[in-house]
């Protein structure tokens, strides 16, 4: 009887039993509908490898690709006023930004860092979709200028990945302002003669569209992302005349001249190291390093010793 209990029962109940598997294993793909393993995904750079939809990076995990080795050095951002406004809708904006902190990971919508692409130094700065829709505020503001000011005492071209929803409505006034602001500090990286190179992602929409975003020297998007100031729903209701396909993305953008290039992820960081050495007039880029070479015994020669030791000498 114990046989039958201790083996045979829970053997028999571990085969009809439902096991329980984690959630976060699987992503389904918006586009397609595919399942995708986390780690396929990941090692994809979070696009998918059925339709090639891509879907949204952070911008540490964006970084961490982008840089040689995956090393960066996070620039100091200086911090503003936390609620200037005192604004409240549904929940006090102190709670929202709590919130956003703590999914996030982050403590704002916008990652500035330096390090080495290719062996080519620069500064990025990368907006994240998931704090509050990336929505532009002083914070953001704060940080693209940070960003300038680095790339212009460092001589280092600045590169921008831009995601946002538009800007802060908990700001108000105050959020508009950045537009200004930033395009000040666009100016100062084309008065030192120091690159600036803009990465559309998706979404890419309202004053930030409106601003920094469409002032890089060279502009790049990646395929499918929605890029405009106005979303289309909107501009129908205004208008009363369906769109045409494909409106505001970035193909159809890229076709009507708007931008200058639709990279995929997956080769957008070769053709940031070749468009920034093109740029700063330096030599081509350096796929990869040969590995040291290695010494073959059979062919080592013994080097001669001091004073003649080794040359022959009479018998003794």
């Amino acid at each position: 009887m114990n046989w039958i209990t201790n083996y045979v029962r829970p053997r028999i109940n571990s085969l009809f039993s439902r096991r329980e598997v984690p959630e976060n294993l699987w992503t389904k793909c918006p586009e397609c509908g595919t399942m995708l393993f986390h780690r396929e995904l990941t090692d994809n750079l979070n696009v998918c490898t059925n339709c090639d939809h891509h879907m949204a990076i952070s911008p540490r995990e964006r970084f961490a690709a982008l840089f040689d080795g995956g090393a960066f050095v996070e620039v100091r951002v200086p911090e503003p006023v936390a609620d200037p406004l005192q604004f409240r809708d549904q929940k006090k904006y102190p709670e929202r930004m709590k919130a956003a902190q703590k999914s996030s990971g982050e403590k704002e919508a916008m990652l500035v860092a330096e390090g080495e692409i290719g062996r080519t130094p620069i500064v990025a700065a990368a907006q994240d979709f998931g704090f509050m829709g990336g929505s532009m505020g002083m914070y953001v503001g704060n940080a693209i200028i940070a960003a300038a000011e680095r790339a212009v005492n460092t001589r280092r071209p600045l590169v921008l990945f831009s995601a946002a929803g538009g800007a802060r409505m908990q700001e108000g006034i105050l959020s508009l302002m950045q537009m200004p602001r930033t395009t000040v500090a666009v100016e100062m990286l084309r008065e030192a003669g120091l690159p600036y190179l803009v990465v559309l992602t998706h979404p890419t929409t309202g004053g930030v569209t409106a601003s920094y975003a469409m002032l890089g020297d060279i502009q790049i998007a990646e395929p499918g992302a929605l890029i405009c100031f106005a979303g289309p729903r909107v501009i129908e209701q205004t208008i009363r005349e369906k769109l045409p396909e494909g409106f505001q993305r970035a193909e159809y953008l890229l076709e009507h001249g708007m931008l200058d290039r639709v990279t995929h992820r997956g080769k957008l960081r070769d053709e940031l190291i070749s468009i920034l050495r093109m740029l700063g007039r330096m030599p081509a880029p350096t796929r990869g390093d040969l590995p040291a070479p290695q010494a073959d015994p059979a062919r080592t020669l013994t080097p001669p010793r001091p004073n003649g030791a080794d040359l022959p000498g009479p018998a003794r």
